[in-house]
């Protein structure tokens, strides 16, 4: 089991390096995470939602993702209350102190997802959340050393060098555990590490020998990018701009954004740049705009209504700037948001933006879905367009076409999809991953204004690779005898 100090010491992307390490090596592995909180999710191929780096660490050991390993994820919203998802289900919307009260019903599914996946392979590789150290959430909490109690599982804690203080970040972290718990953890991880390891090495000993003879098995050097979905939101918090080049592409940050991984397959081509805004000042004058999808499309509707983003960006598509909406974004583009049941909140209607003939209404089912389509119309950069186009829809609400409205994609079920403006400039869809491959990502780049240079490359392969070259930067930098020897190989 791999743990940390904190969130975003690369808990996700060590867990998918040895995923990946072990399965080269022949053995049959699988990730596991009991509890994610993240508003980036993934659909199973049986049509259930996990946490989307769990969906990258299944690609890592070679597998189609499964529900089993990521049982349980809490996806935040307004009102002070997240929707729980169990077994990749919409569970219950519950406030903080509810959700602790939960837990024997939600420790019943991580351990039977725990039992089945040991009973299926070789290898499980556990993720915990946050740190193990937050001594008041101990005794409710089934993420961390609750799991490694149950399976027995040796510890690996990693920490974040680059942001300073990981030796008190370690030891302090090992003596606030318990003595089961302290006996759990074998070794330590440094992630994120510039400079000369030489220099490190001093303190590497005194920490072991503070903490009875703990090594680090490992120091991890520090990657400007990894070239793999980033999955926690101080990521994005941390990181606004990507890529850059002449094609300037604008994505709203939404107070609660989902799915920000659907631009990341845009970073693929050469000259393109994206902007994370959350001012109307910021937004100027870009290529294109991307309203990404949303937890709370009302709300976040609100939110672009009042800072002014929404006014901005109707008075650009005016101009004829293109304006593109993925799943919630691409319902505010419409002319109106039903929520009759309170799904996202209290029960009501708001106004949309106005810029696609489309009405939804939210619904009390979430669809979950993989999705295959085609174009569903001959509009301005579909014209010659006949690639099929791939995704996964996550939603919750059904949106309506409208007297004078152009359905953008119909799927393999003959289902309509999407919406798109007489001059093609405005669209939007549910389809999540409508980049990754490379035929609808570039004729709608070119659309812009992009010119084409390099190879077409589909997300899927570029992530493969990057994959194959964080599992070898881990593996060089890691005493992998250790490793092998504290798992009991």
């Amino acid at each position: 089991m791999i743990q940390g100090t904190g969130s975003d010491v690369g808990k996700s992307l060590l867990v998918a390096a040895l995923c990946r390490i072990y399965r080269n090596r022949g053995l049959s592995v699988a990730p596991f995470k009991a509890q994610n909180m993240a508003l980036n999710s993934f659909v199973t191929p049986d049509g259930l939602e996990i946490g989307r780096a769990q969906a990258l660490q299944a690609a890592a050991s070679r597998l189609e993702p499964s529900v089993e390993m990521n049982p349980v994820l809490i996806k935040p919203h307004g009102f002070m209350k997240s929707q729980i998802v169990v077994m990749g289900k919409p569970w219950e919307d519950l406030e903080a102190a509810d959700y602790y009260k939960k837990k024997e019903r939600l420790w019943t599914h991580v351990r039977e997802s725990l039992d089945t996946l040991t009973a299926q392979y070789d290898l499980v590789i556990c993720e915990g959340a946050g740190s193990p150290a937050e001594i008041n959430l101990k005794e409710t909490e089934i993420v961390n050393m609750a799991v490694a109690r149950y399976l027995g599982a040796p510890v690996l804690l990693a920490a974040d060098i680059d942001r300073g203080g990981v030796f008190a970040s370690l030891y302090g972290t090992v003596e606030l555990m318990d003595k089961e718990e302290k006996a759990l953890i074998k070794g330590f991880l440094i992630n994120k590490f510039r400079g000369d390891v030489s220099l490190l090495e001093p303190g590497l000993k005194m920490l072991e020998d503070l903490t009875g003879g703990r090594k680090t098995v490992g120091v991890i050097p520090w990657m400007a990018d990894p070239g793999l979905a980033q999955e926690d939101s101080v990521f994005v918090e941390k990181n606004r701009r990507f890529g850059g080049g002449p094609v300037d592409i604008v994505v709203i940050q939404l107070p609660r954004m989902s799915n920000y991984d659907d631009f990341d397959a845009l970073l693929l081509e050469e000259g393109v740049g994206v902007r994370m805004v959350d001012n109307p000042r910021e937004i100027r004058t870009p290529s294109a705009i991307i309203i990404p999808g949303s937890k709370t499309t009302a709300a976040d509707l609100k939110w672009m209504r009042e800072t002014g983003i929404e006014r901005e960006i109707i008075a650009l598509a005016g101009k004829c700037v293109p304006v593109a909406g993925i799943c919630g974004g691409f319902q505010m583009l419409g002319l109106s948001l039903s929520d009759p049941h309170g799904v996202e909140g209290y029960p009501g209607e708001i106004r949309g933006m106005g810029l696609l003939p489309v009405e939804t209404t939210l619904t009390r089912e979430k669809t979950t879905v993989r999705a295959v389509g085609r174009p569903a119309c001959d509009r301005s950069f579909l014209k010659d367009f006949n690639e099929p186009v791939s995704g996964y829809e996550i939603h919750m609400g059904e949106s309506a076409l409208k007297e004078g409205a152009h359905p953008l994609f119909i799927n393999d079920n003959g289902e309509l999809d999407g919406a798109i403006s007489k001059d093609g400039k405005t669209w939007g869809t549910y389809f999540h991953g409508i980049f990754n491959e490379p035929g609808f990502r570039r004729q709608w780049l070119e659309f812009i204004g992009w010119i084409p240079s390099g190879h077409p490359r589909s997300l899927e392969d570029v992530q493969e690779e990057h994959l194959e070259r964080l599992a070898s930067i881990v593996e060089v930098n890691c005493s992998m005898d250790l490793i092998d020897g504290i798992i009991g190989l």
